[in-house]
C-alpha cells in the first residue's frame, strides 16, 4: 500500500509540473501573438501617417 501511495504522489507531482509547464507555454505563445499584433498595428499606423504627410 505504501508503494502505491508513493507512485500516486509521484504521478500527481509529475502531472502538476506538466500542467504548469503547459500553462507557461500557453502564456508565452499568447504574449508572442499579442506582440506580433502590436507590431502590425504600429506598422499600419506608420503607413497611414506616411500617406497623410
Amino acid at each position: 500500500m505504501l508503494i502505491s501511495e508513493e507512485i500516486a504522489r509521484t504521478t500527481y507531482a509529475d502531472r502538476l509540473a506538466q500542467a504548469r509547464a503547459d500553462r507557461q507555454g500557453h502564456r508565452l505563445a499568447a504574449a508572442r501573438r499579442l506582440s506580433r499584433k502590436a507590431e502590425q498595428a504600429a506598422l499600419r499606423a506608420r503607413l497611414a501617417l506616411a500617406r497623410v504627410i
